[in-house]
């Protein structure tokens, strides 16, 4: 469904929001292409706001922009004057699940809200060595938590999806109740070459799909923690040097028994400091985080 389809479709089901796309052919902000904008008289409520963003987003995971975040010059280019301007964003997304990257921008107009459609050609930082940002304030990391004692957080949303504080860092957890045990195959050292690289594919496949829940969870959750946008995480030209390699998982296999958790991701920063994603295989994964 081509983009002027989906605001109808926008239209139809959110009767109040005005379409106000370009007339005649989507012109350009520096290398975006600006493809339309839905108004608002007042503020966009919660739900009208993501109803809107999915509409346009379709299935795909709309992540949040981080203004301390490593900056990608094509995104910078629709940003950088409206940041400079009076009317500044109040906020700014990117989704990646289509042909070309989508932002969305959130800007005051008037008494109401507009946001504004890009579409980019490509996300274009170029990779930069992960690193926690010097200043964590709790008002913005756990903006979408509750806290429920001097070290705990919950989201608001997830319960089981926590925060624990540490003397020198964090440890987020997230329990996916209910979730089918991985299962170990016990016999994979004596299974032919063929038969051991479809297995190890399915377990990369398995740890790919783990791992980007716990982007979602862990990452998506919060805001300002790392220099590394949401969609970096994603990105193999940023954090292949860093995720579990082929011949590690090998290595478990081969000995037969589950580990108490696989280690999906661990870097270290410049400054010393440690991130590690970990999943048992059982539903429950964990971010630590130590300075």
């Amino acid at each position: 469904m081509n983009f002027s389809k989906i605001v109808l479709v926008v239209l139809v089901c959110l009767n109040s929001m005005l379409w106000a796309a370009p007339k005649g052919k989507p012109y350009t902000a520096g290398s975006a292409k600006v493809l339309g904008a839905v108004d608002s008289k007042k503020p966009f409520s919660g739900d009208r706001l993501f109803a809107t963003l999915d509409s346009v987003g379709g299935t795909g995971t709309w992540m949040e922009w981080d203004i301390n975040g490593v900056k990608d010059p094509s995104l910078m280019g629709i940003l950088d004057p409206m940041l400079n301007g009076a009317n500044k964003p109040e906020m700014v997304w990117v989704i990646t699940e289509r042909s070309k990257p989508l932002a969305a921008v959130l800007l005051p107009k008037g008494n109401g809200e507009t946001i504004l459609f890009y579409e980019l050609q490509s996300l274009d930082a170029k990779p930069a060595p992960l690193s926690i940002n010097p200043v964590l304030r709790p008002e913005v990391v756990f903006r979408d938590y509750r806290q429920v004692s001097e070290t705990e957080y919950v989201h608001r949303d997830k319960v089981n999806l926590n925060v624990k504080l540490l003397p020198s860092g964090m440890i987020f957890s997230y329990d996916k109740n209910g979730d089918e045990p991985l299962y170990m195959v016990k016999d994979y050292a004596s299974k032919t070459l063929d038969e051991k690289a479809s297995i190890l594919t399915d377990y990369e496949d398995y740890f790919k799909y783990e791992y980007s829940l716990m982007l979602r969870a862990f990452v998506q959750s919060v805001r300002g923690v790392f220099n590394w946008q949401p969609w970096h995480w994603y990105m193999p030209a940023w954090n292949s040097k860093w995720m579990l390699k082929r011949s590690e998982l090998e290595a478990i296999l081969v000995r037969g028994v589950a580990p108490p958790f696989f280690r999906l991701f661990k870097a270290t920063t410049a400054a010393g400091e440690t991130i590690e994603f970990r999943t048992n295989g059982n539903g429950y994964s964990e971010l630590e985080i130590r300075r």
